[in-house]
């Protein structure tokens, strides 16, 4: 099977200490944050690579901006909650979402100054947060969050304003039950993509637009990548660092070929962060490590992968 390596893509610089990186994304203009607490705790117990926690809350932040070699730093006042999860608004702002045992105001918006311009519930099975460029907030929530008290995880996916303010959730189709779980999401400006664990589909969502349902040919499906009709999946029964290379019909995803994907040192991906996905690109970390992420994307044309069987491989690659 044809290896595909991921390239590192963006590395915390070495002044800072990565075992106080509490939240770390690749944002919508394609740069890397890390969130630091200055002033960490190291609670014992396997918190699949995330140990730090604030001594108490509020506490000021340092959020780190890598964008190519440029480096910079900014102070966040008063987080009122643990945080899990970040991404970077327009105009500088700057969403966190985590947790505050009971207080169910697990979201706070922040704005260039730094300074905290609002707090809201997000819901309490929040999986993925995702920004896109035009202040719109992307939330996916797990199936159990469906059957709970918490009427903000009713829907597997649901969008925001940037100011935190829920516009929809999206509910079943005629076609799909779309959604009860999101495993894998991959966010535009003018689109969101989701694979839907359960039903086996694919859907694309155009703002203002009904959903574009195709079958997805499998479950397990951790990571999306598009690129105008080249689709790229990640996961799979094969395992988390299978690739599998498609081509979107009207109606369908169609396999065109598969590959493995590696660490640039050529050992294979076995364990993961959740995806980021952002059109062509999958933004990926090692869970042992909060330093680097890496990048895996879908150019036009590329190093062919093994074909699928009936399916002659040419003229479909991944970027290596």
């Amino acid at each position: 099977m044809t290896k595909v390596a991921l390239r590192p893509y963006a590395l915390l610089p070495r002044q800072y200490d990565e075992r106080k990186v509490l939240a770390s994304t690749v944002d919508a203009w394609g740069r890397a944050l890390w969130l630091i607490c200055t002033d960490a705790r190291f609670p014992s117990g396997n918190r699949g690579g995330r140990s730090a926690e604030p001594l108490a809350l509020p506490f000021d932040a340092l959020l780190v901006t890598r964008d190519g070699d440029s480096v910079r730093e900014r102070t966040l006042h008063d987080v009122a909650v643990s945080p899990r999860d970040i991404d970077a608004l327009p105009g500088g702002g700057l969403v966190v979402h985590g947790c505050r045992g009971s207080d169910r105001r697990n979201g706070q918006i922040f704005g260039r100054d730094g300074r905290s311009r609002r707090r809201f519930a997000l819901g309490s099975r929040l999986i993925q947060l995702v920004t896109d460029r035009r202040a719109g907030l992307w939330t996916c929530h797990g199936e159990e969050g469906m059957y709970g008290d918490d009427p903000l995880d009713a829907d597997a996916l649901a969008r925001w304003d940037g100011r935190g303010n829920r516009l929809h959730g999206f509910r079943p189709s005629g076609r799909a039950r779309f959604c009860l779980e999101v495993n894998a999401l991959n966010v535009t400006d003018s689109e969101v993509l989701v694979a839907d664990q359960y039903d086996r589909a694919l859907v694309a969502q155009r703002t203002g637009e009904p959903p574009h349902i195709r079958p997805l040919p499998m479950r397990g499906i951790r990571g999306l990548a598009v690129r105008d009709r080249h689709l790229l999946l990640l996961g799979g029964p094969e395992g988390v660092g299978h690739l599998h290379h498609c081509r979107l019909t009207e109606g369908a995803v169609a396999i065109t070929g598969h590959g493995e994907l590696v660490w640039p040192n050529g050992d294979p991906v076995r364990r993961h962060t959740r995806p980021v996905g952002r059109g062509p690109h999958l933004y990926l970390r090692n869970p042992r490590s909060m330093r680097m992420w890496y990048v895996l994307g879908v150019p036009s044309a590329g190093i062919a992968v093994e074909p699928a069987d009936g399916d002659d491989g040419q003229g479909h690659g991944l970027l290596p």
